[in-house]
């Protein structure tokens, strides 16, 4: 099994929680414009001071993204990027960082390649954890299982609209950290973060001690320094992060508006 003595998601959350500090996790959409330009992506945004990456896999029919990472996804997929070619990818750049990869992928692909051997694969890979957006709680005791056994950590998603039961449930069953889908449908920046948000993180902090990370709609300092404020664990920024490579001329000039931005995020994040 490839380790590459690479720290867990837990231990990432567990080190940063011990120094007060709030986790910053990008996403970006493996293969757009190309797998190349991914490849350095991930290099930069592990150079900047990302704590954990979140990689897409391109999918076809992706319910819960937002227009920015639907065309996003639309591009990868119409240059040919494969689950494979994400794996074979990811497989060459993870050795060289020193942050842990969560992979972002819908169901389907995975009972397609069989669960078992999904898992087997991404391990393999050097991937640690693993987020499913359209999975049902029901549906993820199986994946869960398998997850434990080939060592990812199955990252579960709540909204604002989960019973606090089911919520309870959740965030038992998830590995790494639980993942609070800031508003109700798809993602995408958006101009304030819904103030909903905070009351979620206090519910859920009464519930679980495992670190509770936001995402959906985050994109600027402001959101991430308010976010950080009402005691989240850790802020993902998606849509921002896509747009940054995506509205760009050139690769190159993607690349180094990553990084600026990046940078800008990082330093907005606050000490707790």
């Amino acid at each position: 099994m490839a380790d590459h003595g690479k720290r867990s998601v837990a231990e990432t959350f567990s080190r940063l929680r011990v120094q007060g500090k709030t986790a910053f996790i990008p996403f970006i959409t493996a293969g757009d414009p190309d797998l190349a330009t991914t490849s350095k992506a991930l290099k930069i945004l592990d150079s900047c001071g990302s704590d954990v990456i979140e990689v897409g896999v391109p999918y076809s029919d992706p319910l819960a993204d937002g227009p920015v990472i639907q065309a996003s996804a639309t591009r990868a997929l119409k240059n040919g990027t494969t689950l494979d070619s994400v794996l074979g990818m990811l497989k060459e750049v993870i050795p060289e960082l020193s942050c842990p990869i969560v992979l972002f992928t819908y169901y389907n692909p995975i009972l397609k390649r069989g669960v078992r051997n999904f898992m087997a694969t991404i391990r393999q890979v050097g991937v640690n954890g693993l987020v499913v957006p359209d999975l049902p709680l029901e549906e993820a005791l199986l994946l869960r299982s398998e997850a434990i056994m080939h060592n990812i950590e199955l990252v579960l998603l709540t909204t604002p609209t989960t019973p606090t039961e089911r919520m309870i449930e959740i965030a038992k069953a998830s590995e790494g950290f639980l993942y609070l889908v800031s508003a109700v449908g798809v993602t995408g920046a958006r101009s304030n973060v819904n103030l909903r948000v905070e009351h979620l993180l206090r519910e859920i902090k009464k519930v679980t001690d495992k670190p509770v990370a936001v995402g959906f709609g985050v994109s600027t300092p402001e959101h991430v320094k308010q976010i950080a404020g009402w005691g989240a664990d850790g802020v993902i920024i998606g849509s921002a992060i896509v747009r940054q490579l995506c509205e760009a001329a050139t690769p190159e000039e993607g690349l180094k508006r990553l990084e600026e931005y990046t940078r800008n995020i990082k330093s907005a994040m606050p000490l707790r």
